[in-house]
């Protein structure tokens, strides 16, 4: 997220749109994240306050590196499509790693394929309407 608004303050040309774009489907995808840290602890016994802190302080290191990130754009914008197609690389192989063959073994496979559906249209459709 810092990379993106970091280009984008650098050229404009490379989009504020985009950077946009990504900035909501990031949010968006952070409710879920949360929800992942938080109910395993209150299934534990946590109280729901402290499980949803918890699951907060999980997503502090966000705006912390979107600022390193935002000022490291500028030293490095020659390398940034790579870096950037890289980080994009190693999302889709964690995904289809890790992620989608538990789905499957736990016997949910069928909602972890409509969540990665509804998650796609999501974005392209983010993409669409801040391009």
């Amino acid at each position: 997220m810092g990379v993106a608004f970091g280009a984008a303050g650098l050229d404009p040309a490379l989009g504020v749109a985009g950077a946009l774009t990504l900035l909501f489907g990031i949010g968006i995808q952070n409710v879920p994240e949360g929800m992942a840290v938080s109910l395993p602890l209150v299934r534990e016994g946590m109280s729901r306050r402290k499980a949803f802190f918890i699951g907060q302080l999980s997503g502090l290191v966000e705006p912390v590196a979107a600022v390193a990130g935002a000022l490291l754009t500028s030293l490095a914008l020659s390398l940034l499509p790579w870096a950037l197609g890289f980080a994009a690389g190693t999302m889709i192989f964690v995904t289809v790693e890790e992620v989608i063959p538990e789905a499957h073994a736990s016997g949910n496979g069928d909602a972890a394929t409509l969540g990665v559906i509804i998650g796609f249209v999501g974005m392209m459709c983010l993409d669409v309407l801040f391009s």
